[in-house]
């Protein structure tokens, strides 16, 4: 059973800086495997708050090289390999995040030296994570250019994962499969913005998708005021169940998909 664990729901510059969400990212653990998405600001937090030790982690997956996807990944890796005394854990990331890019660098070159392995990935690489469960880097188009999500292969389903990205015609397709659809859905109807998805967005590649649950998440401050309103309105045109996920929400995936809110 997979159970996935959402940190934070916020995203954006002003949703972070104000926390009118978190911003800890999801946690995903299945049976001998855990892993962390996205530890923006505040995930070591709201970690111990949800009783998830970060010692525990096995993987960290951070998809580009924004702050709110980032921030906390350095104590996280510290964290992961026992402050640095064991080589454990790995951590996966986009080009930026591992190697830099022009503007965009994350994590220092200490870091990078203390897990198992690290690994840069493009849209389209694959690995086997705990030798059991495919991950697959899945394309986007945001400002960050080597920015990844991901679809993930678990005993009951694929998990899948958009990242930060705009709408583009090949997105839904890399995503087919998925049983569980996270999208990071920032903007809310006839609001969209360069390099990020709104509602309309998110409900088309919803339809083509055709995923069991469709998860909205990574808000920004307009979308957060009408968050279960867009998401009404998504299942309505789609007739996909669609959620505007909660701080705190936990979704189990077995046989049947179960939501426990806080």
């Amino acid at each position: 059973m997979a159970k996935i664990t959402f940190l934070g729901t916020g995203g954006g510059r002003f949703a972070t800086i104000y926390q009118k969400r978190a911003t800890g990212g999801i946690y995903i653990a299945e049976k001998s495997m855990l892993m962390h998405v996205d530890p923006g600001p505040g995930s070591l937090v709201r970690m111990h708050e949800f009783g998830i030790d970060p010692m525990m982690t096995d993987i960290l997956f951070i998809s580009h090289a924004h702050p709110d996807h980032y921030t906390d990944a350095e104590i996280l890796i510290e964290a992961m390999t026992s402050g640095g005394r064991k080589k454990r854990g790995v951590v996966i990331g986009s080009e930026s995040i591992i190697n830099g890019i022009e503007d965009f660098r994350a994590i220092s070159s200490y870091h990078r030296k203390l897990p198992e392995k690290i690994l840069a990935m493009k849209p389209g690489d694959k690995i086997m994570l705990k030798e059991l469960y495919e991950l697959e880097a899945t394309p986007t188009i945001h400002s960050d250019p080597t920015t990844i999500g991901f679809k993930l292969h678990l005993n009951n389903g694929i998990v899948s994962y958009t990242s930060d990205t705009q709408h583009f015609d090949e997105l839904a397709k890399a995503h087919e499969g998925a049983r569980i659809l996270i999208l990071c859905t920032t903007r809310p109807l006839n609001m969209r913005i360069p390099f990020h998805l709104s509602t309309e967005d998110a409900a088309d590649i919803i339809s083509k998708v055709q995923p069991e649950l469709a998860v909205l998440t990574h808000m920004g401050m307009k979308f957060i005021e009408v968050a279960s309103e867009q998401a009404n309105w998504i299942t309505e045109k789609t007739g996909i169940n669609t959620i505007a996920a909660m701080d705190g929400i936990r979704i189990y995936m077995e046989d049947k998909i179960e939501i426990k809110r806080n």
